[in-house]
């Protein structure tokens, strides 16, 4: 052998093992540059068909660094979000125990997947199944998504919530589906008896290039099965690659959602599990004293039980009207419950008491001052479909049915709360119509729990709408205190004092040990502490920047809501830098562009500023704003109209707040890579109803000890005369190979950019927000005995 046909053949192994690893990864060559190209480890795992799964700690699953903006005269420092936000630590902690989330290839070619997060409308089994597509070169189609049991041995890493399902899954699930692709492959050469070099996969069958023979998946999947578990290494496609993700694709759950067929938690059928729902006391959190009447009550044509529970008084039935008709016919004395006598009024008193001090004051003659204090009333995060859940509570075990966040926590607190081990409660996590953060908590699956050990019968519980506004979970009152300083066209310091009613961390991370630290009397300030520093930041080069949280009184249902503390954050200081352009004498926009830290950020921004036509002439009590919302590696920008003349504002609809209407609104969105278009422009779209309610109508009166709204009749969220006529979303071109965050993103930027046009049209910054919320209430309050009100008879009188 010649030292030249030594080369030759050395040559020609190297071509095959990188066949081989195009075969397995899609063209990925191991020796090139970027992390996209970087070897992972996945598994094989013992099983009759084909089942795969990601092994962890692969330094690539960190975000990639921003590209810096040139700094402003006065540059700030990063702040601790900057470095390493909430996102980063629920990815990481997510890492252990990726491995043990799993794909597996079925008979009919199809694959399966448990997702062990919670669908409640955001589209995440739509972009997990269009990541298993991708890389596993499967149809959409042919991907099963289901939700995951409660899995304790998950630890961390079933928890939904920061907008990081698609981040914390996309590396695992791609190493899973490249793993199983791999193995088809090689279950096919065999098969064939080809080489594996001829052989490609495409769209669930193996071709072979050679003979032009084919195997479905199905066919192999059984042959790829291993006996043992085994580590293997695969190599991903390259973004240049994706004919799946990053394309605009419909919710593979469309058609059921549409046609009545998907299954929601009282969609479950447990035998014997009838309709259950609660008396609840008249204040928030109010105890029972003693019940008058219960014999009379379980006496009540269609009524099977009647018991009392820490939350009230539990009434089981035929229907769910029999156990309206129940609830409403209890006479109960009920006890004080944790917010009595406190109103609007007496929160923004401990609020004010509760606000850390501002440190730099402003120096007469050197420097000036926007000093400004901003009020956010408390807002309810009621979904369309309210508190439910189904429970079979048996002496030596239980069995729950209900949309959880967090069903880890859920499980392990139900098991404590029964005295029964952890292996005695199973907990299916059911699709949820909405969440809003509420969904963090198991508070029906709890109660129902309850519920179901004191009658000893199976129970399907549903809150009724009435009980979700006034005893379900709200955002938190709070205040934001903002000073900023500034001299010759230079902002020299930023404070921001933000001042909350206590925000409920109790679901901790998702299992029980924080949990419960999140709960501790001095834990839950920390945890607060530590949430508001992992998600605030300011985009902007402000000179000395300090964003600091304080918190006060513990009496109130309260859990985050989209966004934990950013949209009030944002709002307030996006309003502020109006107010500093408009001292300086600069135009909002040019203001805004000149101080960013990141080019992305001023990239979203250019692009509504030219979208929207920012800047042109308008009639007079109209006005455009603009601003900007940094998260989880993404950025976001939102420009909106706002028409507040008197003909606008004086709108008659019966029972309603009509108010200020936005016009327009143009927002542009970078989450770094997009998997599903469409699916971020939805969520772009409720953020900014979100936005928008946050903005003018949507929040709650407290009065005397309990919230004066009690229904979506009441509670004014965006509605339909009150949308924009005019929207346009703009997915900005991928900024990186990985997503950020979305799920949250539009509420901060599009709540602030209306803020900012209300402002710039009515000549007044807003200070209080809603900003309708001191005008007389449009609605007849309804009692607060009974609880809850009558069934409507045909729903006529409220037809317009």
């Amino acid at each position: 052998m010649t030292v030249r046909e030594d080369a030759h053949q050395q040559h020609q192994e190297r071509n095959e093992e990188r066949n081989e690893e195009r075969n397995e990864g899609r063209g990925a060559e191991r020796d090139a540059p970027g992390p996209d190209r970087r070897r992972f480890l996945g598994y094989v795992l013992a099983a009759p068909t084909l089942t795969v799964a990601a092994q962890f700690g692969e330094a690539v699953l960190a975000p990639a660094p921003a590209l810096a903006a040139a700094p402003a005269l006065v540059p700030s420092l990063p702040g601790p979000s900057e470095i390493y936000d909430l996102n980063d630590m629920l990815t990481h902690a997510a890492l252990p125990t990726a491995n043990l989330i799993t794909i597996r290839i079925e008979a009919d070619g199809s694959a399966s997947f448990a997702l062990p997060r919670a669908e409640v409308g955001q589209g995440i089994t739509t972009s997990s199944a269009m990541v298993i597509a991708e890389e596993l070169d499967l149809p959409l189609d042919k991907v099963r998504v289901s939700l995951a049991d409660a899995r304790p041995e998950l630890l961390f890493n079933q928890m939904t919530g920061g907008s990081n399902t698609t981040i914390s899954t996309f590396t695992p699930l791609r190493v899973a589906a490249a793993v199983a692709r791999g193995r088809l492959l090689r279950a096919a050469a065999l098969e064939l008896g080809e080489l594996l070099g001829s052989l490609t996969a495409k769209a669930g069958a193996v071709v072979s290039s050679a003979t032009g023979r084919s195997l479905g998946y199905g066919e192999l999947a059984a042959k790829a099965a291993a006996v043992s578990d085994a580590a293997v290494a695969v190599v991903l496609k390259k973004p240049s690659e994706f004919t799946m993700i990053g394309t605009a694709q419909r919710r593979i759950d469309a058609l059921e959602a549409v046609t009545g067929r998907k299954r929601f938690a009282m969609d479950v059928r447990v035998p014997n599990a009838l309709p259950t729902m609660v008396c609840r006391p008249p204040t928030i959190n109010g105890t029972v004293r003693s019940v008058d009447n219960l014999a009379e009550v379980r006496a009540v044509p269609g009524v099977t039980d009647v018991v009392r529970i820490s939350t009230g008084v539990a009434v089981r039935a035929r229907t769910f009207g029999q156990c309206i008709d129940a609830v409403r016919a209890l006479r109960v004395t009920w006890g004080p419950g944790t917010a009595e006598g406190a109103s609007d009024a007496t929160v923004q008193r401990k609020l004010r008491a509760a606000e850390l001090p501002l440190v730099v004051p402003p120096l007469p003659l050197l420097t000036k001052a926007v000093d400004a204090r901003f009020t956010f009333h408390f807002s309810s995060n009621s979904a369309l479909e309210t508190n439910c859940a189904i429970a079979d509570v048996r002496s030596d075990s239980a069995e729950i049915w209900a949309s959880l966040k967090t069903p880890i926590v859920a499980q392990e607190q139900i098991a404590l709360q029964l005295g029964l081990p952890i292996t005695a409660v199973k907990v299916h996590v059911t699709e949820g119509g909405g969440s809003f953060g509420r969904k963090l908590f198991h508070d029906a699956a709890g109660e129902a729990a309850e519920i179901s050990r004191a009658m000893g019968k199976p129970v399907k519980l549903m809150w009724h709408r009435t009980d979700d506004f006034r005893q379900g979970r709200t955002h938190p009152m709070s205040t934001s205190r903002v000073r900023a300083t500034y001299t010759l066209g230079e902002v020299l310091t930023y404070e921001q004092r933000h001042t909350s009613v206590a925000t409920d961390f109790g679901h901790g991370l998702g299992e029980i040990i924080t949990a419960s630290a999140a709960q501790l009397p001095v834990g839950d300030l920390a945890f607060s502490e530590t949430i508001f520093a992992l998600t605030q930041q300011s985009p902007y080069h402000f000179g000395v920047t300090t964003q600091l949280l304080s918190e006060t009184d513990k009496g109130f249902n309260t859990g985050s809501m989209r966004g934990i503390y950013s949209p009030n954050v944002r709002c307030a200081q996006e309003l502020v830098v109006d107010e500093l352009a408009r001292r300086m004498g600069k135009d909002a926009y040019d203001f805004r562009r000149r101080h960013l830290k990141e080019e992305r950020a001023r990239a979203v921004l250019d692009k509504v500023a030219e979208l929207g036509r920012w800047g042109r002439s308008m009639p007079s009590g109209m006005a455009q704003g603009i601003a900007l919302h940094p998260e989880y590696h993404a950025f976001v920008a939102v420009l909106a109209e706002i028409d507040c003349r008197p003909e606008t504002t004086g709108r008659k609809v019966h029972d309603a707040y009509t108010g200020p209407r936005v016009t327009k609104v143009v927002c542009a969105v970078d989450v770094g890579l997009a998997v599903n278009p469409r699916g971020l422009e939805a969520q772009m779209m409720g953020g900014i109803a979100d936005g928008i309610a946050l903005a003018l109508t949507s929040g709650l009166h407290l009065e005397n000890g309990h919230f004066r709204e009690g229904s979506w009749d009441n509670y004014f969220y965006t509605r339909q005369w009150n949308t924009p006529p005019e929207l346009e979303i703009v997915v900005m071109p991928p900024t990186s190979d990985r997503p950020g965050g979305a799920g949250e993103l539009a509420v901060g930027a599009a709540m602030a950019a209306v803020a900012c046009a209300y402002g710039r049209a009515t000549g007044t910054m807003p200070t209080t927000f809603p900003v309708n919320h001191g005008e007389p209430l449009s609605f007849e309050p309804l009692p607060t005995t009974p609880p809850i009100p009558a069934s409507p008879v045909d729903g006529l009188d409220r037809a317009f």
